[in-house]
């Protein structure tokens, strides 16, 4: 019989396989096949492995599960909260894209439009795959917040300055706001609410981002219904559009987010064109070489004072809750100056800015040139731009002097000006308390100047050039000074009482009514202080020009009002009103509604003209 050999198969070990092959290198082998497994990690590590896995995905778990149970156990609660926030995101964005960037604009009809940029963001998520979808919809959320930031920042710039809010330019104007809160409310309350600003626009820059991304899963999870409804409101919006179609006389068909983009845009652009072309128009300057005795020789002999009264504009003559007191107080003015024997013309200049930044105004007035935003008036002021105050300067005649009360810190551009000494909010020796922004009255201010250099006598034969900032009229006027005796002024100390008499500041930044005649009685002191102080220590050689810097604030002055400010020339002799003779001012201190209006610019080389200083640019 043959024999067969039953043939077996191996046995499965439990240990490593032999092999004449020699053990392979960690290169060789980076699996460590053939090799024995690696020691168990040490057990401290292990306990803390164990640890971090039960620390993170258990609580994971248990949260989905118990968001699970509660869907399962409420099921109709769960569909209204997930259809509650659905309809919350499509608000915000909805709202977002629709939003003005000015406060009249702000009424409900604003939000009953088809916004053409939520029909386009459909689309375009909808045509993406899920990761690239999810990215692009945070983004496009996060950009629409951060519109409504820009939107928002508008309608603040255009209730206190008149304009929109410049992304190039206007960041450092945040910080100053910052400041004018500090010293109006106090520095709490302007941390607190700097801190809360910042935090809410992140928080919105999130939760649109969030409302972005959710409704992008909605339309993903109803692609057909959605991209029905994404055809039928782009029809819509198209036939809306084209027929003009408007619902309490506002288009249905809008594209307000788009035209914010082109807004801000222009904005840049406008703004970096602008640069270059300003440089090359400050550095033209038809006095620039000028002899220092052809400079103002009209004037030689005579106390010459320019002096800015904050907010003191045309509203400030003209509104009828505010004129009655200001004109009044300006016609008996001019009657008392007269039996002093002093006569006065009046003109209005448009200023160039509105509702504050007042520095553009001074430096405008000053050195000839239109400063209307922060890049301009740093352009200028690093020039070597003749501006007026410095003109009497170089001629030799003047000493030339500076009492800036709002001043507290720092201030470089008194050389730009070409003040020799500067009096800032701490050289005056007040003593007394803060009405809101303003460090001091204007009382104290001017006698402070009347005992520190007009009183005094001058070495030489120099006259005294003074340019003297007028601060109480300055918002949010509250609380106000009242005029005290001259002889009572002391180190200010009198005005305590006054000060805690007075108004809130809070109390009139919602009401309109009660700023605008808060705003009233400030012009009015402002004026009463000046017109007093030339009575009482005016000479025959004392020469007073003074001025608005800007308008009040929208809210005061109302949407669309002009920028033109009152500007007045006192003195006692008529040589010196005789030289602006054919400007054709009204007399008195009270411009009449059609005297002439000059840009505020166009008054340094009007002023220098007529008191006999001769043209030379540089290089002649």
């Amino acid at each position: 019989m043959p024999v067969f050999t039953r043939l077996r198969r191996p046995t499965r070990t439990t240990g490593p396989a032999r092999t004449t092959e020699p053990p392979r290198t960690a290169e060789e082998n980076p699996r460590g096949e053939g090799h024995p497994p690696p020691p168990p990690p040490p057990e401290e590590e292990t306990e803390a492995r164990r640890g971090e896995e039960t620390s993170k995905k258990p609580a994971l778990r248990t949260l989905r599960t118990r968001c699970a149970r509660l869907r399962a156990e409420h099921p109709r609660a769960a569909r209204a909260a997930r259809w509650t926030l659905h309809g919350l995101s499509a608000a915000l964005i909805v709202g977002a894209l629709l939003l003005p960037n000015t406060a009249g604009a702000l009424r409900p009809n604003r939000f009953t439009r088809i916004p053409a940029e939520a029909i386009i963001g459909a689309v375009l998520l909808l045509a993406l795959p899920r990761r690239p979808r999810i990215v692009a919809a945070a983004l496009y959320g996060a950009g629409i917040a951060v519109l409504t930031v820009l939107n928002v920042l508008d309608i603040g710039f255009n209730e206190y300055l008149g304009r929109g809010f410049n992304v190039v330019l206007d960041w450092g104007l945040l910080d100053d706001a910052q400041h004018y809160v500090e010293d109006s409310m106090g520095g709490a309350t302007a941390t607190a609410a700097a801190v809360g600003a910042v935090l809410l626009a992140l928080l919105l820059v999130v939760v649109t981002a969030l409302a972005a991304v959710r409704l992008s899963g909605l339309l993903d999870r109803h692609r057909a219904r959605a991209a029905r409804g994404a055809l039928i409101a782009g029809t819509v919006w198209i036939t809306c559009a084209a027929l003009g179609v408007q619902i309490s006389g506002v288009p249905v068909a809008s594209d307000r987010a788009a035209a914010a983009l082109k807004v801000q845009g222009k904005r840049v652009r406008d703004t970096l064109r602008d640069e270059a072309a300003f440089e090359k128009v400050a550095r033209t300057d038809p006095f620039a070489g000028t002899p220092s005795d052809q400079l103002l020789p009209g004037l030689r002999g005579k106390d010459v004072l320019i002096t800015f009264i904050e907010s003191y504009g045309r509203t400030a003559l003209e509104d009828p809750v505010i004129a009655p007191g200001v004109t009044g107080t300006l016609d008996a003015g001019t009657e008392s100056l007269a039996e002093a024997g002093f006569a006065a013309r009046s003109g209005w200049l448009t200023s160039s800015t509105y509702g504050g930044s007042s520095w553009l105004g001074h430096s405008t007035a000053l050195s000839g040139l239109w400063i209307d935003n922060q890049q301009r008036y740093r352009t200028a002021t690093a020039s070597d731009r003749l501006t007026l105050t410095k003109a009497f300067g170089k001629s030799g005649a003047w000493d030339t002097v500076g009492i800036m009360p709002g001043v507290q810190k720092g201030w470089p551009e008194a050389e730009w000006y070409g003040l020799d000494t500067v009096y800032d909010a701490f050289g005056m020796g007040y003593r007394g308390p803060k009405f809101s922004w303003s460090t001091m009255p204007d009382q104290y201010a001017l006698e402070a100047f009347q005992r520190l250099e007009h009183g005094r006598k001058r070495e030489g034969d120099k006259n005294l050039m003074a340019e003297i900032i007028l601060t109480s009229s300055h918002q949010p006027w509250a609380p106000l000074p009242e005029m005290v005796g001259w002889d009572e002024l002391g180190d200010g100390s009198v005005f305590g009482p006054i000060q805690k008499a007075g108004k809130e500041p809070g109390a009139l930044m919602t009401d309109a009514t009660k700023s605008r005649q808060e705003y009233g009685r400030s012009v009015e002191y402002s004026v009463t202080a000046l017109t007093q102080w030339l009575e009482r220590y005016g000479t025959e050689d004392t020469v007073l020009v003074f001025l608005g810097d800007h308008q009040p604030i929208a809210r005061v002055s109302g949407l669309r009002a002009s920028r033109d400010v009152p500007v007045t020339i006192v003195a006692k002799d008529p040589a010196v009103l005789d030289q602006v003779a054919d400007w054709n001012w009204t007399e008195g201190l009270r411009p009449d509604r059609d005297a002439p209006v000059w840009r505020m610019d166009a008054f340094r080389d009007r002023f220098l003209k007529a008191y006999g200083s001769v043209p030379h640019p540089a290089g002649d």
